[in-house]
């Protein structure tokens, strides 16, 4: 059942902080409203004017490279003002809390807060804090709601809907955000998700996510629609939780062999950055299956109804 757009909806959140939260019916309403910012990017000029005037500072007290840039050009393409903030170029360096950097950023006025920090719950606190708009960019490991948005988007842009699709998500689990919210865009819109990977990289509870689980590729290869290969955060790991790297890309990596048992029309996905011939080969990140790159281009059309929507929803709410 593909949901329509209804056109009596109107969007209320003046943050997004994770899509747990968020009904089916919502995260739909991103996705058509990103689908109407997509041709911005196809234009000569590649601006439009509904948030000119209004101020967004990138909050990144952990390192990225695509998300940030992808948010600063969403952004830019609706003619805001924005501040690139590093915590090894700020006064976080010396001692500053958080709460005094985004209590004296908002003194400067500013409508908008990007954030991402190594901390679970950190979008969730400053959203109590402050009055400007709160958006998650990455919060330990929660969420990473525009990464699962724009992941939803693409399959539904190529697929045409979510409902009834078989979608692995493989690697490591545990300690990956992109999953969670993957997770939760992926059931909501009627999708069957798969968590793929050894059981020390499969979360404690997962009894309890609307997901099953297999930890063997090859049972489940077959079967999926989407697969979804996850980047090994060797920075989280702090231990041993496979043999070795080569033992881990035997069991678990997309291989062009593996690939021969998938369906022709399988899509292949990463959140990037991809560790190449761990995770999957440069044959099937680079083939014909692969929408990478595309995941990537759709990102910026996201994040632009992403801040457009919560930007419209705090001008309601005065």
């Amino acid at each position: 059942m593909a949901l329509k757009k209804n056109k009596q909806f109107r969007w209320q959140r003046k943050h997004l902080l994770g899509l747990r939260e968020l009904n089916a019916e919502e995260i739909t309403y991103i996705l058509d409203t990103a689908k109407g910012f997509e041709q911005i990017s196809t234009r000569a000029v590649k601006k439009a004017p509904p948030l000119r005037g209004k101020l967004v500072v990138n909050l990144f007290f952990e390192d990225s490279t695509r998300t940030r840039n992808s948010f600063t050009l969403a952004a830019s393409r609706l003619s805001a003002d924005i501040i690139e903030f590093t915590k090894k170029t700020s006064s976080v360096s010396k001692g500053e809390t958080l709460l005094d950097t985004a209590k004296n950023l908002e003194a400067m006025g500013i409508d908008i807060v990007v954030i991402r920090h190594t901390a679970g719950g950190v979008p969730k606190f400053l959203s109590r804090s402050i009055n400007a708009c709160v958006v998650n960019a990455g919060d330990g490991f929660c969420e990473h709601p525009t990464q699962g948005l724009l992941d939803v988007y693409t399959i539904r842009k190529i697929k045409g809907t979510l409902e009834g699709l078989k979608i692995a998500i493989v690697g490591d689990i545990a300690h990956s955000r992109v999953a969670r919210s993957d997770m939760w865009a992926m059931t909501k819109l009627g999708a069957e998700v798969i968590f793929v990977g050894p059981p020390t990289l499969i979360p404690a509870q997962v009894n309890r996510l609307p997901v099953s689980v297999s930890y063997s590729l090859d049972e489940v290869i077959e079967k999926v629609d989407v697969i979804n290969m996850l980047r090994i955060q060797f920075e989280r790991l702090g231990g041993n939780p496979f043999p070795s790297i080569r033992e881990y890309s035997h069991y678990f990596g997309l291989t062009v062999e593996r690939m021969k048992k998938a369906k022709p029309d399988i899509l292949v996905m990463h959140p990037g950055p991809i560790n190449r011939g761990l995770e999957m080969e440069s044959e099937v990140a680079d083939g014909a299956n692969s929408v990478i790159l595309q995941q990537v281009t759709n990102g910026v059309a996201v994040r632009m109804a992403v801040l457009f929507l919560v930007n419209q929803a705090a001008a309601q709410s005065h």
